[in-house]
């Protein structure tokens, strides 16, 4: 077997036993095989490709171990309890190798388990958090986050140093804090901000950022920029949200740039069969 071979045969177990909780085998692994620390595994084998398919050419692309603990791409439907422990020891074992990628693993770590929905459902997501901040990564702005619907986790890195941002007032409804950033926002802040609390189906936070002033129709920035604001409201399953943007004028006939779906397609598409009867009766063309 070549290296390349060896390493995903490595990298097969180190997961395997991430995923039972087993602990002690994983740090067993750890200690035996430093290279599990120190390399990227850049030749997969079918146990990974096969279940997470075109991640492994893009965002996951050539993954650290470290970075399996985020459970993002979704592998299983559930992390183990113990999965922060999980992180500590493979964080560990790189310090005890000096491996100078660490920082890095560490930081795009922290980014998978913030969007992902995973951790979250699981009930690990805060305390993955914790870890990985702890052993260093930057807690950032929550932006990633709020991109995820992962409200708690958001206000988690704020609560750990993280920079408040408009999006991230709106979404947390912190108002105060949103009426003091608003006013020297910049376009793009406000137009995060509403694509922010559209998709995580916050009426209020909408209706709060139209007053500041803002393109309502403008396809987005920071996350998700195939989408309009009134996809992503539709998206999230609100149909309060949707009554606010099409109460405000929002354009019903807008496509998205992926799929080519007015939001009246999406709401069908997604089944949300209330939010589809409001905007036919509204006049949406699909």
């Amino acid at each position: 077997m070549n290296d390349s071979g060896k390493l995903d045969g490595r990298f097969r177990e180190a997961v395997g036993a991430l995923d039972a909780g087993d602990l002690g085998e994983l740090e067993r692994l750890l200690a035996a095989h430093p290279a599990l620390v120190r390399e990227r595994l850049d030749a997969p084998g079918d146990w990974l490709r096969g279940v997470v398919g075109g991640a492994l050419d893009g965002y996951f692309r050539h993954p650290y171990l470290l970075w399996f603990v985020a459970g993002n791409p979704v592998r299983n439907e559930r992390l183990p309890a113990n999965v922060a422990e999980m992180a500590r020891a493979i964080i560990r074992a790189a310090e005890r190798e000096c491996v100078p990628s660490l920082p890095e693993q560490i930081a795009y770590t922290l980014g998978l388990v913030c969007t992902g929905r995973v951790p979250r459902e699981s009930g690990v997501q805060i305390e993955l958090i914790d870890v990985l901040v702890d052993a260093g990564a930057e807690p950032g702005s929550g932006t990633g986050a709020l991109a995820g619907g992962n409200l708690a986790a958001a206000g988690h890195l704020i609560e750990r140093g993280g920079r408040m941002t408009l999006a991230a007032a709106v979404c947390l409804g912190r108002t105060a804090d949103a009426e003091r950033l608003a006013p020297r926002a910049t376009a793009e802040e406000r137009q995060t901000a509403l694509a922010a609390a559209a998709l995580n189906g916050n009426a209020a936070g909408v209706m709060m950022v139209l007053g500041f002033g803002v393109e309502m129709d403008a396809f987005g920035t920071d996350f998700h920029p195939h989408r309009t604001a009134l996809h992503h409201a539709v998206s999230s399953g609100s149909l309060d949200t949707v009554k606010v943007l099409v109460e405000a004028r929002a354009q019903l006939g807008q496509r998205d740039k992926v799929y080519d779906g007015t939001p009246l397609d999406w709401a069908e598409h997604l089944g949300f069969d209330e939010i589809a009867r409001f905007l036919r009766e509204r006049g949406a063309p699909s």
